[in-house]
């Protein structure tokens, strides 16, 4: 007899390979960002810029805080082991990431069936909100962990 667990139960079961994974996202990694906290449909990441993250106008690059979004967003969907991909994202931009500066992405899970989640992500620099992210998921049903514990 094979017993189904629920997300929450997956999640709590193979919290340390999940978080391993989500960790070790190689454009994440490459870019420096950090997984700071992980929690069944929640993420937060930080990234310490530099100057090869700004823009013309020496502020920071809308592609590197999209990224951080993008991140905790793909974190917090897949933190249940299951894979999850983006659908579609919508990203307002408020104000400027300084030079120099820490940006923090917060995900949190709005919603999620078994076969879409809808996030919520906010992006702070020093503390300001300088974008707000919306975004949906299509969970697929394949697990990238390991489920014979």
């Amino acid at each position: 007899m094979t017993i189904q667990l629920d997300d929450q139960a997956i999640h709590d079961l193979h919290y340390d390979e999940i978080k391993q994974v989500l960790k070790d996202e190689p454009f994440a990694s490459f870019l420096g960002m950090k997984l700071t906290k992980l929690g069944p449909g929640s993420a937060e990441a930080e990234l310490i810029t530099d100057d090869r993250m700004l823009n013309s106008h020496g502020t920071i690059h809308g592609a590197i805080i999209f990224s951080l979004a993008d991140y905790v967003f793909a974190a917090a969907s897949n933190s249940y082991g299951k894979t999850a991909v983006g659908v579609t994202t919508n990203v307002n931009f408020i104000s400027t990431g300084k030079r120099g500066g820490i940006l923090t992405a917060n995900a949190k899970e709005i919603k999620k069936n078994h076969k879409l989640a809808w996030y919520k992500i906010d992006v702070q620099s020093e503390n300001e909100l300088i974008a707000t992210m919306e975004a949906m998921v299509y969970r697929k049903s394949q697990y990238f962990i390991k489920q014979d514990k």
